[in-house]
């Protein structure tokens, strides 16, 4: 559950990076990309703790 929650982080935040891209307001558009990165670390972290599952039998 926690991926999907990555996921829709990264698309809400392209969204919000195009929609400051085309309104001009460089403060949504670092606010966009700001949440992009911080869903690709959130689903980055769940793959390894999936892994890491994996290896240990959970």
């Amino acid at each position: 559950m926690h991926k999907e929650h990555a996921k829709v982080k990264q698309v809400r935040g392209k969204m919000k990076e195009t929609l400051g891209k085309a309104l001009g307001d460089k403060s949504m558009r670092r606010s966009g990309r700001r949440e992009q990165v911080r869903g690709k670390a959130q689903e980055m972290t769940e793959r390894a703790a999936d892994q890491v599952r994996r290896r240990i039998g959970h």
